[in-house]
This record gives structure tokens, sequence and C-alpha cells, in this order.
């Protein structure tokens, strides 16, 4: 960032710092407990050790340089990386207490609860009525009475009911991309999961699109709990309750970079005092 935008992210915290404080000081429930967590792709470490809290109703943010492990940590909290056929972890990822790697546990069910939106928006090649209606009908719902109804609150909790009510049966991949984005926040919600995860949600977005996700995020956190992952500080800055900033090192075991987690804290804090200094050169632009 140039001094500009530096001076920018520091207001926006000095701004929200004094809500930031109350949130950290009335602890909420972990839903995340990561514990000395490391993900390997084949032999190669890309996550190395780390530990850190997500909270209910909170969002929390991942900021860092590309490669560092911020969307491979990400992708844990719902076994994304299951997919990866030479993906494994080491640790412990627990979900309310739960390992959620524990043979016993369904990973179908974990992604039920633990929703998903990624960077680009990728609406099915569907109605708007049927995107939404989709996992509720994947789920047993059957009759138009109920599933009428989920589609409704999905949308307006999403913030698109009144834009497209009376185009519900018109194709998603018409919409705007902001829109497309927001009907792919509908349909995660649609399951009524307890988290939703979002991957660089706003990176193929422009800026009036960009806000209106970012207020959609504070508006609906009061019923989820939110992990984003961005490159844009000042996004973290407007939105987040905390923040973890991670960074690459040589990994030891090799001559490839590995991610590690340099610090987890109130976002206000990150921003304006941070513990480490690593953290303080990338969120004044020094580097990274």
């Amino acid at each position: 960032m140039n001094r500009q935008e530096t001076t920018q992210v520091r207001m926006m915290t000095e701004v929200h710092e004094q809500t930031n404080q109350v949130a950290a000081a009335a602890e909420t429930e972990p839903v995340f407990s990561v514990r000395d967590l490391s993900v390997y792709y084949g032999e190669f470490r890309a996550v190395r050790n780390a530990t850190l809290d997500v909270r209910e109703h909170e969002i929390t943010a991942f900021i860092g340089p590309s490669g560092c492990g911020k969307t491979t940590l990400l992708r844990c909290f719902n076994r994304m990386n299951d997919f990866i056929e030479s993906a494994r972890v080491e640790g412990a990822v627990l979900y309310h207490g739960v390992d959620l790697y524990d043979p016993a546990v369904n990973a179908t069910e974990v992604r039920r609860r633990i929703g998903m939106v990624f960077q680009k928006p990728n609406p099915f090649p569907k109605s708007i009525y049927d995107n939404v209606a989709y996992g509720p009908r994947l789920m047993g719902m059957k009759k138009k009475a109920d599933l009428d109804a989920v589609v409704e609150k999905s949308l307006r909790g999403a913030a698109l009911w009144d834009e497209v009510k009376d185009r519900l049966k018109q194709s998603g991949l018409g919409l705007s991309g902001g829109q497309q984005q927001r009907l792919c926040i509908a349909r995660a919600v649609a399951v009524e999961p307890d988290v939703i995860l979002m991957d660089e949600p706003c990176s193929a977005l422009d800026p009036i699109a960009t806000a209106r996700i970012e207020d959609l995020m504070k508006e609906i956190k009061s019923d989820y709990t939110i992990v984003i992952v961005t490159h844009n500080m000042q996004q973290a800055a407007r939105v987040s309750d905390r923040t973890a900033f991670f960074t690459t090192e040589i990994n030891e075991e090799s001559d490839r970079r590995t991610g590690v987690l340099v610090e987890f804290n109130p976002t206000a804090k990150i921003f304006s005092n941070p513990d480490d200094e690593r953290t303080e050169q990338y969120v004044t632009g020094r580097f990274g």
C-alpha cells in the first residue's frame, strides 16, 4: 500500500477500535480451535504449526502475501482439501470440540454446516430460484411452499430479494457480478450452515459491489460465523473483528517456502499496534 492507503487503513481501525476492544473483552465461544496444524501436499509442507481460535459470530480475516497458506488453512475448515489426493493434515482442527478429521466424521455433513463462497462468483447454470433451492432439495425438501419460503428467506438474507423477486425463473448467470456473488451467498445460507467461509469473495468485483458484500457480511454475522481470506487489507480493517497475518519462511525440510502464522489478534491491534515487527512491516507496506 502507498502512504495514503496506509493512513486510510489506520483511520478505519481507529473508528472500529472501540467495537473490537469490546468484542475482545467479551470472548465468545470458539467455533474452530486450530492446534499445531500443518498441511502437506505430498512431501511439501504448505502450512506449518498454526494455532488459533475462530470465535462465534465474529468475522475473522486471514491476510498475508500470496502463497502463505491462507486459503489452504481456510479449506481445512470444511475439508475441501480432501479433494486433493496428495493433501494431508497433522495437528487438530476442532469444530465445537469435535475433531473434523476424525474418521467417524462425515465430510458431507461438515460441508453442510460449514458453507463456502469462492473467489469468483460461480452460480449454477440454472434459474435464480433453482440455485438457491438446490441444497434444500438435496437434503430432501420437496414441498413447493417450503422451498418457496427458503428461497425468499435466503435471498432476503443475502440482500438480493428486492432485486430479483420478479425474475426468479431467469438464469442466475444473467445477474451482474456482485449479484451473482450474493446469489452464491444465498445458496450457501439456504442449507442453514453454522459457518460461512469466504475465499477472496470480492476480488473479482467492482468497488460498489464490494461495498455491498462487505455490508452484507457485517449484517449477517449475528447469524453466522464468517472467516474471510483477503488480499485487501483495507477490507480486513473494515469488516473483521480479528485478523490473522500469515507469511512465508524457508521450510527447514527443503529450500521451498512454507506458510506460517505470524500473529493473530483483534483487528484494531493488528493494524495499529501489532505484536510482531513482521506484521507491522506488512500492514504498512514495507514488505509483501
